[in-house]
């Protein structure tokens, strides 16, 4: 009762209404007869209630103004707009629903990680920060919403790493065939370009459910069949999280690919589509756009150093400034050296990340492992020296090199290959198993008219 009050109080303070004029606009001295009152004017009104936040009918009319502009601008033509109206919510209400589960847990983005990113970007780019803030505005977005959004996208990609990518078990068995297919394989590896309609099955759907969205999906296929254009179809129906980008996939190495897409797109030519797959997802529509050879090559003799290494990660945070960590953490590396504490002890006390309990031992390191920052100042240690504090985008560590080899392990970094292959291949599956979860258990009120 108590969350259905101040979800009315809420959709009351977000439907603002625009006030009539001044009572003094109204009067003068000389003619003491009020003015009939302007109409009153509904300047916001909510869209959708997701759990106990809401969606606006201003925010929903601002990411079509954006998704119409990605639409033209990628060349695909654009649905009927109730149709993409519809499909854009519900992209709004699973984004808003990862980032409520990802705040619930505690995560968050702060100004400093997210300037770093803001400057990645940039630098993929090939831009300075302030050119690739003026391009954002150009195209038509506030920098300041531009921004947020990034915000929200790396809590959602934290929030799935957590629900969903630990969670994916590869075995060694698995490891071993994938190993024994790629080398018996006589041709070269291939990449391909992908396009996707998935049309979603409830979970626990039942056998009527089932069979309406096999009906859905013959229609969109005989749509195809037809001539109809994929990405305007994969924007009108797809439930997949690619549907407002015309259900493109992208290029990708086949054997990170799903291999039931696979097995299906081996059937067909560049530009066909294919039938209707079924997985416990719901039921998919493939269009293979391309295919070229793979750039990836084997190194079967690869020698490279791994590096034995240890670390104490602090964060800056609401209650410990940015100054006071790293004047902690220069205190700690003190101790270390003085041999008043131990390494190990200090970052079971003290460390913020995983490796604490450990000690802190983060094993073996290839290079390519940790982010740049980390990996520049670990590879300029000595054994057993301890570095200064080092600021990387987790926050900032004190580095320890315990020991360093060199020598052949192609074997070792074939079987790692090969278990990021498999991974990613069941990655698409898993996020869309969760995703539908998540969607099933989020409260979601539309509002057809003004409440």
């Amino acid at each position: 009762m108590k969350q259905r009050t101040l979800l009315s109080l809420l959709a009351f303070s977000v439907s603002l209404i625009a006030a009539p004029a001044s009572f003094a606009q109204q009067t003068t001295a000389a003619s003491p007869i009020v003015s009939t009152p302007a109409k009153p004017q509904v300047v916001n009104s909510i869209a959708v209630i997701v759990n106990d936040e809401v969606i606006t009918k201003q925010e929903v009319a601002e990411r079509m103004s954006t998704v119409e502009r990605n639409l033209k601008a990628q060349g695909t033509a654009i649905p009927d707009r109730a149709d993409l109206q519809k499909q854009l919510l519900e992209r709004m209400i699973i984004d808003r629903a990862q980032i409520q589960l990802a705040k619930e847990s505690g995560m968050r983005v702060d100004d400093v990680m997210l300037d770093r990113a803001m400057l990645r970007l940039a630098e993929q780019q090939k831009m300075s920060l302030q050119q690739f803030r003026n391009q954002v505005e150009r195209e038509g977005t506030p920098y300041a919403k531009f921004r947020e959004a990034i915000r929200d996208d790396i809590l959602m990609q934290r929030v799935r790493e957590r629900e969903v990518d630990s969670k994916i078990l590869i075995t060694e068995s698995e490891v071993d065939n994938f190993l024994a297919i790629e080398a018996s394989s006589k041709a070269g590896k291939q990449e391909l370009s992908l396009a996707h309609i998935l049309i979603r099955i409830p979970e626990n759907a039942t056998a009527d459910q089932i069979a309406l969205r096999r009906n859905r999906a013959e229609e969109v296929l005989q749509k195809l069949r037809a001539g109809g254009d994929f990405a305007k179809l994969a924007v009108t129906y797809s439930d997949s999280a690619e549907a407002l980008k015309g259900g493109d996939l992208g290029w990708r190495e086949q054997d990170r690919l799903p291999q039931l897409f696979l097995d299906a797109v081996s059937k067909i030519k560049p530009g066909e589509v294919t039938d209707i797959i079924r997985s416990p997802n719901g039921f998919h529509i493939v269009k293979l756009n391309g295919q070229r050879a793979s750039n990836d090559v084997k190194q079967d003799a690869a020698v490279v150093q791994q590096t034995h290494v240890r670390h104490i990660l602090m964060k800056p945070n609401q209650i410990i400034t940015e100054a006071e960590v790293l004047q902690k953490m220069q205190d700690m590396k003190r101790k270390i050296v003085a041999k008043e504490a131990t390494f190990e002890d200090l970052a079971k006390a003290n460390s913020a990340d995983g490796s604490a309990a450990k000690g802190g031992d983060l094993g073996w390191i290839y290079p390519g492992d940790t982010v740049p920052e980390f990996e520049q100042a670990m590879n300029k240690l000595a054994i057993d020296e301890v570095s200064d504090p080092v600021k990387s985008p987790f926050g900032y560590h004190l580095i320890q090199v315990l020991e360093r080899k060199t020598e052949d392990q192609s074997n070792d970094r074939q079987r790692l290959a090969a278990r990021n292959a498999l991974r990613e291949r069941k990655s698409d599956e898993a996020l869309q198993d969760w995703l539908r979860e998540l969607r099933d258990r989020t409260y979601v009120e539309f509002r057809t008219d003004d409440k």
